[in-house]
Protein backbone atom coordinates (compact mmCIF):
# COMPACT_ATOMS: atom_id res chain seq x y z
CA UNK A 1 0.00 0.00 0.00
CA UNK A 2 2.66 2.33 0.97
CA UNK A 3 4.55 1.51 -1.90
CA UNK A 4 1.78 2.17 -4.37
CA UNK A 5 1.03 5.50 -2.66
CA UNK A 6 4.99 6.38 -3.11
CA UNK A 7 4.79 5.58 -6.63
CA UNK A 8 1.19 7.21 -7.15
CA UNK A 9 2.73 10.65 -5.60
CA UNK A 10 6.30 10.36 -8.20
CA UNK A 11 4.08 9.59 -11.02
CA UNK A 12 1.83 13.00 -9.85
CA UNK A 13 4.99 14.76 -9.22
CA UNK A 14 6.42 14.02 -12.76
CA UNK A 15 3.33 15.06 -14.35
CA UNK A 16 3.41 18.29 -12.16
CA UNK A 17 7.17 19.35 -13.41
CA UNK A 18 6.58 18.43 -16.91
CA UNK A 19 3.35 20.57 -16.94
CA UNK A 20 5.49 23.65 -15.51
CA UNK A 21 8.23 22.88 -17.47
CA UNK A 22 5.85 22.82 -20.72
CA UNK A 23 4.18 26.38 -19.19
CA UNK A 24 7.37 27.80 -18.29
CA UNK A 25 8.41 27.08 -22.24
CA UNK A 26 5.99 28.05 -24.12
CA UNK A 27 5.29 31.67 -22.15
CA UNK A 28 9.35 31.35 -23.29
CA UNK A 29 8.69 30.81 -26.88
CA UNK A 30 5.41 33.55 -26.43
CA UNK A 31 7.78 36.50 -24.65
CA UNK A 32 10.30 35.47 -27.00
CA UNK A 33 7.73 35.86 -30.32
CA UNK A 34 6.35 39.21 -28.43
CA UNK A 35 10.36 40.61 -27.30
CA UNK A 36 12.82 38.95 -29.98
CA UNK A 37 15.78 37.27 -28.31
CA UNK A 38 17.99 38.10 -25.54
CA UNK A 39 21.28 39.63 -26.74
CA UNK A 40 24.46 41.37 -25.43
CA UNK A 41 24.25 45.02 -25.13
CA UNK A 42 26.61 47.79 -23.49
CA UNK A 43 25.52 49.34 -19.91
CA UNK A 44 26.65 51.63 -17.81
CA UNK A 45 28.35 49.87 -14.69
CA UNK A 46 28.11 53.40 -12.53
CA UNK A 47 27.19 56.77 -13.50
CA UNK A 48 29.48 58.19 -16.05
CA UNK A 49 30.02 62.01 -15.90
CA UNK A 50 29.70 64.54 -19.23
CA UNK A 51 33.16 64.85 -20.81
CA UNK A 52 34.63 61.59 -19.11
CA UNK A 53 36.92 59.07 -21.20
CA UNK A 54 34.78 55.77 -20.92
CA UNK A 55 36.91 52.48 -19.99
CA UNK A 56 36.46 48.57 -19.15
CA UNK A 57 35.85 50.21 -15.41
CA UNK A 58 32.78 51.53 -16.38
CA UNK A 59 30.67 49.15 -18.53
CA UNK A 60 29.55 45.95 -18.65
CA UNK A 61 27.63 43.76 -20.99
CA UNK A 62 24.33 42.31 -20.04
CA UNK A 63 21.67 40.53 -22.49
CA UNK A 64 18.03 41.99 -22.29
CA UNK A 65 15.33 41.20 -25.04
CA UNK A 66 15.74 42.48 -28.77
CA UNK A 67 12.86 45.12 -28.42
CA UNK A 68 14.37 46.86 -25.42
CA UNK A 69 17.50 47.47 -27.31
CA UNK A 70 18.24 50.96 -27.99
CA UNK A 71 18.91 52.47 -31.96
CA UNK A 72 22.62 52.87 -32.07
CA UNK A 73 23.73 50.26 -29.11
CA UNK A 74 26.82 48.78 -28.69
CA UNK A 75 27.42 44.97 -28.80
CA UNK A 76 31.20 44.72 -27.63
CA UNK A 77 32.76 46.76 -24.66
CA UNK A 78 35.91 47.09 -26.37
CA UNK A 79 34.09 49.20 -28.89
CA UNK A 80 33.98 52.19 -26.54
CA UNK A 81 37.70 51.73 -25.29
CA UNK A 82 38.69 55.59 -25.66
CA UNK A 83 35.43 57.16 -26.16
CA UNK A 84 34.37 59.86 -23.97
CA UNK A 85 31.05 60.38 -22.63
CA UNK A 86 29.22 63.37 -24.53
CA UNK A 87 26.61 63.71 -22.05
CA UNK A 88 25.88 62.30 -18.37
CA UNK A 89 25.19 58.41 -18.63
CA UNK A 90 23.29 56.94 -15.81
CA UNK A 91 23.80 52.89 -13.85
CA UNK A 92 22.47 50.34 -15.85
CA UNK A 93 21.18 52.99 -18.84
CA UNK A 94 22.48 51.36 -22.27
CA UNK A 95 25.21 53.14 -24.10
CA UNK A 96 24.53 54.22 -27.55
CA UNK A 97 26.20 56.46 -30.75
CA UNK A 98 25.07 59.89 -29.73
CA UNK A 99 25.95 59.59 -26.24
CA UNK A 100 29.88 59.27 -27.27
CA UNK A 101 32.93 61.33 -29.05
CA UNK A 102 35.34 59.87 -30.72
CA UNK A 103 38.19 62.47 -30.43
CA UNK A 104 39.99 62.78 -34.15
CA UNK A 105 40.60 65.23 -36.99
CA UNK A 106 36.56 65.53 -37.35
CA UNK A 107 36.51 67.00 -33.93
CA UNK A 108 39.72 69.07 -34.40
CA UNK A 109 39.67 73.01 -33.11
CA UNK A 110 39.65 73.52 -37.01
CA UNK A 111 36.55 71.98 -37.43
CA UNK A 112 35.21 74.65 -34.96
CA UNK A 113 36.01 77.56 -36.68
CA UNK A 114 33.38 79.65 -39.24
CA UNK A 115 34.45 80.40 -42.56
CA UNK A 116 36.37 83.91 -42.90
CA UNK A 117 37.36 83.63 -39.32
CA UNK A 118 40.87 82.64 -37.88
CA UNK A 119 42.10 81.38 -34.30
CA UNK A 120 44.34 83.07 -32.44
CA UNK A 121 45.35 82.08 -29.20
CA UNK A 122 46.89 84.28 -26.55
CA UNK A 123 48.96 83.87 -23.09
CA UNK A 124 46.48 84.17 -20.05
CA UNK A 125 47.04 84.37 -15.73
CA UNK A 126 44.05 84.32 -13.64
CA UNK A 127 43.46 88.00 -13.36
CA UNK A 128 43.02 88.26 -17.09
CA UNK A 129 40.92 85.36 -17.44
CA UNK A 130 37.77 85.81 -15.46
CA UNK A 131 39.99 83.15 -12.70
CA UNK A 132 40.51 80.92 -15.59
CA UNK A 133 36.48 80.37 -15.43
CA UNK A 134 36.53 80.95 -18.93
CA UNK A 135 34.88 77.50 -21.22
CA UNK A 136 34.98 77.17 -24.70
CA UNK A 137 32.00 78.81 -26.21
CA UNK A 138 31.63 81.86 -24.10
CA UNK A 139 32.05 85.22 -25.18
CA UNK A 140 34.20 87.72 -24.07
CA UNK A 141 35.20 91.44 -24.59
CA UNK A 142 39.08 92.50 -24.86
CA UNK A 143 41.05 94.94 -22.96
CA UNK A 144 44.43 96.53 -23.44
CA UNK A 145 46.57 99.25 -21.87
CA UNK A 146 47.67 102.11 -24.62
CA UNK A 147 50.89 103.30 -23.65
CA UNK A 148 52.23 105.73 -26.30
CA UNK A 149 53.84 108.01 -24.38
CA UNK A 150 56.51 106.08 -22.61
CA UNK A 151 55.08 105.21 -19.17
CA UNK A 152 53.93 108.51 -18.49
CA UNK A 153 50.83 108.10 -16.76
CA UNK A 154 48.90 110.52 -17.68
CA UNK A 155 49.00 109.72 -20.94
CA UNK A 156 48.25 105.47 -20.26
CA UNK A 157 45.14 104.23 -21.70
CA UNK A 158 42.74 101.62 -21.39
CA UNK A 159 40.91 100.47 -24.05
CA UNK A 160 37.93 97.76 -25.29
CA UNK A 161 39.48 97.11 -28.29
CA UNK A 162 36.97 94.16 -29.55
CA UNK A 163 33.43 92.91 -28.06
CA UNK A 164 31.41 89.71 -28.33
CA UNK A 165 34.39 87.49 -28.90
CA UNK A 166 33.81 84.08 -29.47
CA UNK A 167 36.03 81.65 -27.45
CA UNK A 168 37.38 78.40 -28.76
CA UNK A 169 39.31 76.69 -26.66
CA UNK A 170 40.90 77.39 -23.54
CA UNK A 171 43.97 75.36 -23.33
CA UNK A 172 43.34 71.96 -24.30
CA UNK A 173 39.41 72.10 -24.24
CA UNK A 174 38.14 72.59 -27.25
CA UNK A 175 34.52 73.76 -28.16
CA UNK A 176 32.66 70.15 -29.11
CA UNK A 177 35.46 68.31 -28.73
CA UNK A 178 37.34 66.55 -25.99
CA UNK A 179 41.08 65.82 -26.70
CA UNK A 180 42.30 62.79 -24.28
CA UNK A 181 44.48 64.13 -21.45
CA UNK A 182 46.24 62.19 -18.84
CA UNK A 183 47.82 63.62 -15.06
CA UNK A 184 49.92 61.83 -13.92
CA UNK A 185 50.51 61.43 -10.05
CA UNK A 186 53.27 58.44 -8.29
CA UNK A 187 50.67 55.46 -8.41
CA UNK A 188 48.40 56.22 -11.35
CA UNK A 189 47.61 57.73 -14.42
CA UNK A 190 43.89 59.39 -14.43
CA UNK A 191 42.04 61.15 -16.87
CA UNK A 192 41.47 64.71 -16.62
CA UNK A 193 37.27 66.02 -15.74
CA UNK A 194 37.02 68.71 -19.06
CA UNK A 195 33.90 70.20 -17.94
CA UNK A 196 35.64 71.66 -15.26
CA UNK A 197 39.31 71.66 -16.26
CA UNK A 198 41.02 75.25 -15.22
CA UNK A 199 44.58 73.93 -15.66
CA UNK A 200 45.61 76.33 -18.29
CA UNK A 201 47.59 79.47 -19.49
CA UNK A 202 46.06 79.98 -22.76
CA UNK A 203 43.57 80.93 -24.46
CA UNK A 204 41.40 80.55 -28.20
CA UNK A 205 39.67 83.25 -29.90
CA UNK A 206 37.76 83.41 -32.85
CA UNK A 207 38.68 86.73 -34.86
CA UNK A 208 38.36 88.12 -38.29
CA UNK A 209 42.26 88.66 -40.39
CA UNK A 210 42.03 92.21 -39.03
CA UNK A 211 41.34 91.50 -35.57
CA UNK A 212 44.01 88.84 -35.56
CA UNK A 213 46.36 91.84 -36.46
CA UNK A 214 45.10 94.47 -34.06
CA UNK A 215 45.73 91.66 -31.62
CA UNK A 216 49.03 90.58 -32.76
CA UNK A 217 50.31 94.46 -32.75
CA UNK A 218 48.73 94.84 -28.90
CA UNK A 219 50.65 91.66 -27.93
CA UNK A 220 53.81 92.16 -29.31
CA UNK A 221 53.46 95.69 -27.59
CA UNK A 222 53.97 94.13 -24.57
CA UNK A 223 51.22 96.37 -22.45
CA UNK A 224 49.11 93.66 -21.19
CA UNK A 225 46.00 92.10 -22.26
CA UNK A 226 42.29 91.94 -20.04
CA UNK A 227 39.21 89.47 -20.89
CA UNK A 228 35.96 89.92 -20.05
CA UNK A 229 33.26 87.56 -19.78
CA UNK A 230 29.80 89.04 -21.09
CA UNK A 231 26.52 86.79 -21.13
CA UNK A 232 26.10 84.65 -24.68
CA UNK A 233 22.47 86.49 -25.85
CA UNK A 234 24.13 89.67 -25.34
CA UNK A 235 25.26 90.98 -28.49
CA UNK A 236 25.44 94.15 -28.47
CA UNK A 237 28.46 96.12 -28.87
CA UNK A 238 28.94 99.34 -26.97
CA UNK A 239 30.55 102.23 -28.21
CA UNK A 240 33.16 102.91 -25.36
CA UNK A 241 35.36 105.56 -24.95
CA UNK A 242 39.35 105.09 -23.48
CA UNK A 243 39.97 105.07 -20.09
CA UNK A 244 42.54 107.85 -18.64
CA UNK A 245 44.22 108.54 -15.24
CA UNK A 246 41.64 111.59 -15.03
CA UNK A 247 38.45 109.57 -15.58
CA UNK A 248 39.87 107.59 -12.91
CA UNK A 249 40.34 110.17 -10.68
CA UNK A 250 36.82 112.09 -11.79
CA UNK A 251 36.45 115.40 -8.90
CA UNK A 252 40.01 114.67 -8.39
CA UNK A 253 41.60 115.13 -11.65
CA UNK A 254 42.36 118.87 -11.64
CA UNK A 255 44.98 118.24 -8.55
CA UNK A 256 46.50 115.57 -10.92
CA UNK A 257 46.66 117.86 -13.79
CA UNK A 258 48.21 120.91 -12.15
CA UNK A 259 50.78 118.12 -10.60
CA UNK A 260 51.91 116.97 -14.06
CA UNK A 261 51.51 120.68 -15.40
CA UNK A 262 54.48 121.41 -12.90
CA UNK A 263 56.36 118.33 -13.67
CA UNK A 264 56.22 118.99 -17.26
CA UNK A 265 57.05 122.90 -16.27
CA UNK A 266 60.41 121.52 -14.28
CA UNK A 267 60.93 119.25 -17.38
CA UNK A 268 61.42 122.51 -19.32
CA UNK A 269 63.00 123.97 -17.11
CA UNK A 270 66.00 121.38 -16.69
CA UNK A 271 66.10 120.99 -20.42
CA UNK A 272 66.47 124.53 -20.93
CA UNK A 273 69.38 124.48 -18.56
CA UNK A 274 71.00 121.96 -20.23
CA UNK A 275 70.92 123.48 -23.96
CA UNK A 276 72.01 126.86 -21.79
Amino acid sequence: MNSRAFTTSLILAALAVAMIWSYIDSRETELQSDYGNQTPVVVAKEDIGELEIIDDRKVQLINIPSKFQMPGHFKRVEDLYNTIASVPIKKGEQITVPRVTYPGSQSGLSRQISIGKRALSIQVTEGQAVSRLLKPGDRVDILALVDYAAGKKEKIKVKTVLQDVLVLSTGLYITNSVPIINLKNDREERPIKLNNYTNYNTVTLELTPFEVQKMVFIISAGNGIYLSLRNNDDKSVERISATRLYDVLGEDAVEAKIYFGNQLEQEAKRTGAGVR
